[in-house]
């Protein structure tokens, strides 16, 4: 029998769900290598590669054999081969910009250990998929909204959340459909470098996420009467902002953001937030030219950066703040312990925060490849992030489950009763 890739599923699968992996028709014991490869829409290419060997009946099953060292990791990893995945041109990130249509992961196994690849005796392609059958996806242009609205298969309506990502500005949509996979409607909204929205984060004026937040409430496939917000990294503190002046926002999940406004001016009426100051002197660039800015921000407790602390003690809804612990880009761990001390000492329900050791700064949906550096937007230069993979992927799948159990449990009152596994 000549070798031949077993997949489950077979041929499609959904990004954040984990696809399992066999090799049958092996000699017993033979010494393979299994690769993955993938390509993004720009072209580049992610590999991992993984030195396996076959049990005594010439099956591999990577949920039972573990690999062996010398590859992208090792020791018994089902999904290593993807959550390893790394770019071939230095400080590239994954992201999925067109969720309409699937990443092509290419599985291919070659004979021994070799520097280089042997022979290839097996090969096999894998479609993974962002948006679940019958998710639709409205992309929305109503007033100055710039946004994508998933909702999901069925007559709703449907708990909803508005969800933004950070200083890489667009409008990601990525995270926004798979969590429509789960029976929420959720905006993609886009707040600068976009269409004809600002081109660079200098000032954001509230009235703007007012007018997103507005259009959710009114929406008949939102079910009321509040939505959820989901912020990372600067789309965190923003999240913050609306939370602590707009009306309507029920539950406010944070992946390393900040409870000081950080980057840009914000206004709200007569209200201005300054944002949090910097010293460049703090950066530090390594060997290889790659800055850690960890240090880079002023502490928000002392004089006068404390007008750049947001007053989340206004918010009328839960927080759940989700850190990694090895997060380079700024004191993710800091701001959520300071933002819960502000809040229970207003009398506010102490929020929910899950650490996780070895996380950075990138925490996304389960399976995304761990992203250790790339450009900074605003820097112009190539900074760390933080992060060790194994650790990171495994924070990833358990923060995925927490935030929806956190926006299940408030936007519809069903607890799911998922509890941290780290």
């Amino acid at each position: 029998m000549a070798p031949s890739i077993r997949l489950s599923p077979a041929a499609r699968s959904l990004f954040d769900k984990p696809l399992a992996i066999a090799v049958q028709g092996l000699g017993p014991r033979q010494q393979v290598t299994l690769r993955t490869s993938l390509r993004d829409e720009t072209g580049e290419l992610f590999q991992a590669s993984a030195h396996y060997q076959a049990g005594d009946d010439g099956e591999l099953d990577l949920a039972r054999c573990p690999a062996l060292p010398g590859g992208s990791f090792s020791g018994l990893e089902p999904m290593g081969l993807l959550w390893a995945l790394q770019p071939q041109k230095p400080f590239w990130r994954l992201v999925k910009r067109d969720v309409q249509s699937p990443f092509l992961l290419q599985l291919e196994v070659f004979e021994g250990h070799g520097e280089r690849p042997g022979r290839l005796l097996a090969q096999a392609q894998h479609e993974r998929a962002f948006l679940r059958d019958g998710v639709r996806r409205v992309p929305v242009r109503e007033g100055r909204i710039r946004a994508t609205l998933f909702l999901p298969p069925g007559n709703g309506p449907f708990p909803g959340i508005i969800d933004l990502y950070g200083t890489g500005g667009g409008l990601p949509e990525y995270r926004a459909c798979l969590l429509a996979n789960y029976g929420f409607a959720v905006l993609a909204l886009a707040f600068y470098g976009y269409e004809d929205l600002p081109k660079v984060m200098k000032e954001f004026h509230l009235e703007y996420f007012e007018e997103a937040v507005n259009y959710m409430l009114q929406h008949t496939q939102v079910k009321g009467p509040g939505i959820g917000l989901l912020g990372h990294s600067k789309g965190g503190d923003l999240c913050v902002s609306m939370a602590s002046f707009l009306k309507g926002i029920t539950a406010t999940a944070l992946i390393n953001g900040s409870v000081a406004n950080v980057g840009a001016v914000l206004c709200y009426k007569d209200i201005t937030i300054p944002p949090l100051g910097i010293n460049p002197k703090r950066i530090k660039v390594g060997k290889s030219g790659i800055a850690d800015i960890i240090d880079a921000l002023n502490n928000p407790l002392e004089w006068p950066d404390q007008q750049s602390f947001i007053p989340l003690e206004k918010a009328e809804c839960f927080f759940l703040f989700i850190v990694g612990q090895d997060d380079h880009n700024w004191k993710s761990e800091f701001f959520a312990v300071e933002g819960s001390k502000r809040l229970q000492a207003h009398g506010k329900e102490k929020p929910e925060i899950f650490c996780y050791p070895g996380a950075g700064h990138y925490i996304e949906p389960p399976f995304f490849p761990m992203c250790a550096a790339s450009m900074h937007l605003l820097l112009g230069k190539p900074v760390m992030w933080g992060g060790e993979p194994k650790a990171h992927c495994e924070a990833q799948i358990d923060a995925w489950q927490q935030i929806q159990a956190f926006f299940r449990k408030h936007l519809t009152g069903k607890s799911s009763g998922t509890s941290s596994k780290l």
